[in-house]
Parts: C-alpha cells; sequence; structure tokens
C-alpha cells in the first residue's frame, strides 16, 4: 500500500492546545492501559546495551507515556535509562508529574527541540528514541532526524505501533475508547475543554479515529527506513523486528548503532 500523506489533526499548528493534549494523552494512556509497548522492553533493553549509553534523548515525547512505560517495565529487572524528554511542543507539567513519579529515570528539555537539528549540549553521548513520532515528517525530515542522529548521537531507536494497515488500528479500540473516556477526568490541565469536547460532541472521537487511520497509512515499511539510512554506508548497523500486543496488534522497531 502506498504511504499517504494526509493531514493530522494533532499536526496542525492551529489546533486548541486541549485538542492536541486530549489526543496526546489519550495515547498514553492507550499505551500504558493496553500495555501496546510490552513487546518492546526486550530489543529496546538490547539497544540500549549495545549503544553503551546510560541516556536516551526522547524525541516527540508528547506526554511522556512511551518513555514512562519503558523505564517502569525495564526497572522491573534492571536499571533503566535515563529518559529526557522532549517536543516541539513541550508538555511540562505531564512531564514534571513523570520525573517525580520515576526520579532518576525521567528528565526533560523545558524548551522547544527540533528533531533535526538537537544542539550538541542535548545530544552530546545520548542516543535517541523516536516512539510513535517518525510517521509524522515528510521523507526528507524523517532523513533529517536520521541524519542528525547519526552526525551527533550514539545510537537511534524508532517504534511505531502499527505498520501500514488501516485496519490495524481496531486493536486500539479496546484501550483507547476507555483511555478517551477517561482522559478529562485524569488530565493535568483544561479539564472542563476537555470535558466539553469530548462529552457535549462527537469531535472528540471523531479526531481520534481520523489521526489514528491517518497514521497507520503514513507508516514507513522496512523497505523505506533502510533506504532512508543507505548514505551511511557500512558505518552504522540497522535491525529491523516486529512486536505484538493485544488482541491482534502488531508494530515495529527499527534502530542503529555505530559499529565498534
Amino acid at each position: 500500500m502506498k504511504r499517504r500523506a494526509l493531514f493530522e489533526f494533532n499536526d496542525l499548528p492551529g489546533a486548541p492546545a486541549f485538542v492536541r493534549d486530549t489526543v496526546v494523552e489519550t495515547l498514553s494512556r492507550t499505551l500504558e492501559w493496553g500495555r501496546v509497548l510490552d513487546g518492546l522492553v526486550e530489543p529496546f533493553a538490547a539497544f540500549v546495551h549495545d549503544a553503551g549509553v546510560k541516556e536516551v534523548l526522547d524525541i516527540g515525547s508528547g506526554a511522556g507515556g512511551p518513555a514512562r512505560i519503558l523505564a517502569r517495565a525495564i526497572a522491573r529487572t534492571s536499571t533503566p535509562p535515563v529518559f529526557v524528554l522532549t517536543d516541539l511542543h513541550p508538555h511540562v507539567t505531564a512531564w514534571e508529574r513523570a520525573r517525580a513519579e520515576l526520579p532518576g529515570a525521567i528528565d526533560f528539555v523545558k524548551d522547544p527541540v527540533d528533531a533535526t537539528r538537537i544542539p550538541d549540549a542535548i545530544g552530546r553521548g545520548r542516543a535517541r528514541t523516536i516512539i510513535n513520532v517518525l510517521h509524522h515528517l515528510s521523507p526528507v525530515l524523517a532523513r533529517g532526524v536520521f541524519e542528525d542522529a547519526v552526525r551527533g548521537g550514539r545510537g537511534v531507536f524508532v517504534a511505531e505501533a502499527f505498520e501500514r494497515n488501516p485496519v490495524s488500528f481496531l486493536n486500539f479500540a479496546f484501550a483507547g475508547l476507555p483511555a478517551l473516556l477517561a482522559n478529562p477526568l485524569l488530565s493535568p490541565e483544561d479539564r472542563a475543554w476537555k470535558a466539553a469536547f469530548t462529552y457535549l460532541t462527537p469531535a472528540a472521537l471523531g479526531i481520534s479515529v481520523w489521526d489514528g487511520v491517518v497514521s497507520a497509512l503514513r507508516m514507513y515499511t522496512e523497505e523505506e527506513l533502510r533506504e532512508m539510512v543507505a548514505p551511511f554506508g557500512a558505518s552504522w548497523r540497522w535491525t529491523y523486528g516486529t512486536f505484538r500486543y493485544f488482541p491482534r496488534g502488531r508494530g515495529y522497531f527499527f534502530h542503529g548503532v555505530p559499529r565498534r
């Protein structure tokens, strides 16, 4: 299936903050309540070991859900790396709560960060994670993220909850609908706006479904990812794999580390 460069409401510059936050916060809880990322723990731990790092720069962190989930899961058996959260639209309130919940495992950069031009002071000595984010970027920007990671990072780990199949979004419904309905009650900010948006109109559900289906249509395939990193030659080692979650969901991971 050809990649479709459709828009997501969450990407629109003019989207009100409470709309963007509703989508991002709901996604974070869906990942957590649906245990969507459990299958990433083992390949991610292997990546961190291969990269030889103790800190990872998390790009496009949103509300911090993936970083919190992975940090908690890894902490059950070993010491997790420090996740340093970044985003073009920082969710500082949510990140402060995550840092308080997981001291020593979560930190953040409070200022906006462009993933294609990471300042050396932020990126030096850290690997990078890009979880449920790469599909938001055009091929040109995605290549720029990889190029910047290779130039200034110790490794890069990409993961998405879908492959390119719009039907796969249905697997999110089991945890996603409860997460959407609970979000106004659990959100740290703008609860009244989010409650009206969620309970008094069909807009929150419609936007969430649209963004989810479009996300699946915007996913990159293994071939496209390997084409993006081909210019880096044999200096880095790249690995592609898939993981599964209830009931029949399948996502992918793609990571690279410098060859030693």
